[in-house]
């Protein structure tokens, strides 16, 4: 692999499914063939510290820039291509093809000999929008490889770029440590600790926002409780729609089998898996397809937990999914559907074991970090 520069605005500290993407990804580069540019989380105190502490434990070079937020200004640009000369680089990966990828004719010009950059679930938005269309098929032009999470967002920015650019795509998805995420995660741990010891639950991780359709599950419950008495929903994770989701809760009737823990570090994350009987995010699509899931790498990390599946058909997630074989699919924004599916897999054990083996099989076949990995060094 040649010495690759990464230039991202998504990085942790920052929290989130991009930022875990390529932090994972750079982890399983060679080290000493990698430099990372990436924006600075926060200008407090406390994020400054954050992010050093971040950054010193990483076994490659992170530099990064003064602004929260990484544009390709011309000053930006500037960098990029200091980076790239001071340490010998001769690849270029954009964490996220929009809209850093318009540096890479920059770099090309100032040696980069291979150029890619990966996309996510708004890139497909923006080829939804003429004038981000544009800027797709300009940044199309300039790298080697655009990357895709799965058939749906491959359709939809392939749409917007030439079809040489299309023809050069390849799928480079987000993976799962089946090493980290396993049916011995550690569920029992906290399910003692929230009272649920005795109680079938449905467990959904996710950031708490209107998209991934926790509303949708906390409207399910009603019917979910007619047919399972007992039944809980956990909800995992931090957001801004949780003080809405819990005032749902309450005005539904459900706020006693509904269980928030709200931010649960990473490291937590496999247990409060494992604590589920089923896994649900019926997502859906808003803002006229501008708010899309890209894939849903949660249905995966649960699949490799072992639980059977319940993923909403917004954007790529149902790439996440064999359906009916590791799980099912349904309507987003429709409490029924999702209603009627969890109860099946509640009243059903043994199909619960059945999709939870298939799940974990096709992790292990498929989305694993390493086979991921390779396939980016090749394309670097």
């Amino acid at each position: 692999m040649h010495k690759t520069l990464i230039v991202t605005n998504d990085f942790p500290p920052r929290p989130g499914g991009i930022q875990a993407f390529l932090h994972n990804m750079a982890l399983r580069l060679d080290p000493d063939r990698v430099v990372v540019y990436a924006s600075t989380w926060k200008h407090s105190a406390e994020g400054r510290e954050a992010t050093a502490a971040f950054d010193a434990e990483q076994p490659f070079q992170v530099v990064r820039d003064r602004t929260t937020m990484l544009l390709p200004t011309p000053r930006v640009t500037r960098r990029a291509v200091g980076l790239l000369r001071e340490h010998g680089c001769e690849s270029v990966w954009f964490g996220a093809a929009a809209p850093l990828g318009l540096m890479g004719p920059a770099l090309r010009r100032a040696g980069a000999r291979r150029i890619v950059a990966t996309t996510h679930g708004h890139e497909a938005g923006w080829a939804q929008l003429p004038a981000a269309r544009q800027l797709l098929l300009r940044i199309g032009e300039g790298t080697d490889t655009l990357t895709y999470l799965g058939e749906y967002t491959r359709s939809r920015i392939a749409s917007a770029v030439t079809d040489r650019a299309a023809a050069r795509m390849v799928q480079l998805p987000p993976g799962v440590d089946e090493k980290t995420f396993h049916p011995a995660s550690g569920g029992d741990v906290v399910r003692a600790r929230l009272g649920l010891s005795d109680r079938p639950v449905v467990v959904c991780v996710s950031r708490l926002v209107p998209r991934k359709g926790q509303d949708t599950l906390i409207e399910a419950m009603p019917r979910i409780l007619a047919a399972v008495p007992e039944a809980v929903l956990l909800v995992v994770g931090g957001g801004p729609y949780e003080e809405d989701l819990r005032a749902l809760a309450a005005s539904t009737g459900v706020a006693r089998s509904v269980v928030f823990t709200g931010a649960v570090p990473w490291s937590e994350l496999p247990a409060h898996y494992g604590a589920g009987d089923v896994f649900a995010m019926p997502c859906r699509t808003r803002r006229g397809g501008l708010d899309v899931e890209g894939l849903g790498i949660v249905y995966l990390e649960a699949s490799a937990t072992g639980l059977p599946v319940i993923a909403g058909d917004s954007g790529g997630a149902p790439d996440a999914v064999l359906d009916g074989e590791t799980g099912w699919v349904v309507r987003g924004g429709v409490p029924e559907e999702a209603a009627d599916r969890i109860v099946a897999l509640l009243q059903d054990a043994d199909l619960r074991a059945r999709m939870g083996e298939r799940g974990r099989a096709w992790v292990e076949e498929k989305w694993r970090w390493d086979l991921l990995a390779d396939r980016l060094r090749e394309l670097l």
